[in-house]
């Protein structure tokens, strides 16, 4: 189902350079990696996220009966919720081809073409952050989304004209984990726009097993519930955690991933029971000790634990602020007091005092809520969500 570049499944071979023959992914075989063995093909197989499975299986099925192509699907998210998963299986679904390819490979208009002219009707072109594609392709890729056409510039100056190629009918299914960075023009274009929400622990624990009895690993029940409970809600973190486990099973256990083995293999991996990690404490300990629980800017935290700004803002920063431990603020990131219980840090009686005016994202304590709305300046606290705004407007300008 996943089509190898340069040979379709229909037999036909596709005349492409070697350059553009490394814009499309290989077929899945049985000497993939485990992550590709463990793809699901069918929505029996794929756990979570009923939501959205259901309205594309009603999509699907209305686009069969009607024999069209299925509209383009946006796919958004925090990376390794299943959104190329997602995208195998709408094609395996809809019984056609998959091309998979990424953004930033696709460098010109030309690579586009290729690949467009390459598709057979109703076939499904899957292209993995989309957000990051080039402006120009992105422009040549609004006629192809709308009309199945694609117009070629042929020519420079007073003498240039456009040809228009037809396209057939096709599915283009863009994943993105950054939505906002996507124009507006673009994102509107897409028919079906689903975003994947984080799985529960129950969820994880049907995906751990069914991926278990693949990989031949032997878990007990109490063992896929300590890997799901830390899992980060995130399915991909869950089959990595299963695969050490594995290894601490084989080598420090009887092959089995007990409960007693998945705690102290998590313990080793510096893993605590709500799926932080070592960098996670590190982060949250130096806001306490250098800074007194914030508000501390994105630099100073940098600088001051040695990690990269970009991945604090995008790896670490997201979970924290999902289990409520760390907020942004105006005046800059501050950690609530669910954050220093979990540290076993004694917070001080005084702290949500100090944060008055920062916002409602800072957690009261329910003891101080009465003195605090008194305590703030009248439309001090509206003043900071218009900041917030305005700040979050200045930084999509600065990404575009």
């Amino acid at each position: 189902m996943f089509e190898q570049a340069g040979v379709n499944e229909r037999g036909g071979e596709d005349n492409w350079s070697p350059a553009q023959q490394g814009l499309l992914s290989q077929s899945q075989t049985a000497g993939d990696s485990d992550e590709a063995g463990l793809r699901p093909l069918k929505w029996e197989d794929y756990y979570g996220q009923e939501r959205v499975k259901a309205n594309l299986q009603v999509f699907i099925s209305a686009a069969k009966n009607r024999q069209e192509a299925l509209d383009h699907v946006l796919l958004y998210g925090p990376p390794g919720l299943g959104k190329t998963t997602l995208a195998g299986i709408i094609a395996h679904e809809l019984g056609v081809n998959l091309k998979v390819t990424t953004g930033p490979t696709i460098e010109k208009s030309g690579d586009l073409a290729a690949i467009l002219t390459s598709l057979e009707p109703r076939d499904v072109l899957f292209i993995d952050e989309i957000h990051r594609l080039n402006r120009s392709v992105e422009e040549a890729l609004y006629p192809a989304m709308e009309d199945f056409a694609f117009d070629i510039m042929i020519g420079q100056g007073p003498g240039a004209r456009t040809i228009r190629l037809d396209l057939p009918p096709f599915t283009l299914i863009g994943a993105t984990t950054r939505a906002g960075l996507i124009t507006a023009p673009l994102r509107d274009r897409f028919g079906v726009i689903n975003r994947l929400e984080l799985y529960k622990p129950e969820e994880l624990a049907r995906i751990i097993r069914r991926d278990a009895v693949i990989l031949n690993i032997g878990i007990t029940d109490d063992g896929t519930q300590e890997i799901a409970c830390r899992a980060r809600g995130t399915p991909r973190i869950a089959i990595r955690l299963l695969k050490r486990l594995r290894d601490f099973a084989q080598v420090k256990g009887q092959g089995v991933v007990t409960a007693a083995m998945a705690r102290y293999g998590l313990a080793a991996l510096d893993i605590d029971e709500r799926g932080l990690d070592a960098v996670d404490r590190r982060l949250m300990q130096t806001m306490i000790d250098i800074f007194g629980g914030g508000p501390v800017g994105l630099d100073n935290m940098a600088a001051s634990t040695g990690e990269d700004a970009v991945t604090i803002e995008d790896v670490y920063e997201p979970y924290l602020m999902q289990l409520g431990f760390l907020a942004k603020t105006p005046r800059g990131r501050v950690l609530t007091r669910q954050a220093w219980e979990h540290l076993g840090c004694a917070c001080p009686p005084d702290y949500e005092r100090r944060l008055t005016g920062l916002g409602r994202a800072v957690s009261v304590h329910p003891a101080d809520q009465q003195t605090l709305a008194g305590a703030a300046e009248p439309g001090y606290e509206q003043q900071c969500f218009a900041d917030l705004e305005a700040a979050g407007k200045k930084d999509r300008e600065e990404h575009e």
